[in-house]
């Protein structure tokens, strides 16, 4: 299931943003680059599987908003080619950080997640053995 398609793009940064930086032909074609956009999102797809690998099963049954989200701007950061505008690079950094956040547990999304391993709660173990210096052992000497 794809965290974000074309359709929630356009709606987001517009049609006319889209082409502009998917209609890469030497003749202006006026017309979104599928192929380019599908690439796109699947690379940052890719990212963000990267951060939820370790606490969510994948891949998602449902996506929530904040990955929907986080993909498209790094989705639309990816399509620029060249320098991008300071709010997409803005959306696109606070994106990573919100990656990071969920990668180190510290934001959960409302799905269902991976179980983690059960770890003993301050769990401290002893192990007896034989003194090797004993009362009975040090007779000589004491």
């Amino acid at each position: 299931m794809d965290y974000t398609s074309q359709q929630e793009l356009e709606t987001r940064y517009g049609r006319r943003l889209l082409v502009d930086l998917t209609d890469r032909s030497d003749e202006p074609t006026g017309v979104i680059d599928a192929a380019i956009v599908s690439a796109a999102i699947t690379s940052a797809q890719a990212l963000v599987d990267g951060f939820l690998a370790n606490h969510y099963a994948l891949p998602l049954a449902e996506v929530p908003d904040l990955v929907a989200k986080v993909t498209r701007a790094l989705v639309i950061y990816e399509l620029h080619i060249y320098d991008a505008p300071e709010k997409i690079a803005a959306e696109e950094k606070k994106a990573r950080e919100t990656l990071k956040g969920i990668g180190e547990g510290k934001i959960r999304l409302p799905i269902a997640g991976v179980e983690p391993a059960e770890k003993p709660e301050n769990d401290v173990r002893f192990t007896k053995r034989e003194r090797p210096m004993s009362a009975d052992s040090m007779k000589s000497y004491i």
